[in-house]
């Protein structure tokens, strides 16, 4: 009798045992459904941020590219109006009218009237400072 007995609190306690560990595994699914779901998100958003930065990234390799095109279309112009540009340059560094004959490819008259053309517009700049 007290055998039996054991064996139907023995059954009972291992009826307990797992209906505490079934609810206890079902809290965990749960909790790790909801972990799922939380990573799922951020792998979403991260995909999404990363297809972003790769269109933002074609659209400034775009930009650069015609960039760099506009700038050899700038370098093929007529070579002597690079030697101007590139020649005032000089005159506002400070250069003098050999400079601009030796570093530009200009003739030492165009290199003379760039210099005068230099002094006549920093002349106004001058008497400026100068009455301040």
């Amino acid at each position: 009798m007290w055998l039996n007995f054991f064996f139907i609190v023995l059954a009972l306690g291992a009826c307990a045992a797992s209906a505490f560990l079934y609810v206890r595994v079902q809290r965990q699914a749960r909790q790790h459904q909801a972990l799922i779901n939380v990573l799922r998100n951020e792998i979403q958003a991260m995909t999404n941020s990363s297809i972003g930065m790769g269109r933002r990234l074609i659209e400034v390799e775009q930009k650069l590219n015609l960039t760099a095109d506009k700038q050899v279309e700038l370098e093929n112009r007529d070579p002597g109006v690079l030697a101007y540009n590139q020649a005032a340059r000089l005159m506002e560094m400070g250069a003098d009218v050999d400079d601009l004959v030796k570093n530009c490819g200009i003739g030492r008259p165009e290199a003379e009237l760039m210099a005068l053309l230099h002094q006549e517009l920093d002349a106004p700049d001058r008497s400026l400072s100068h009455d301040s």
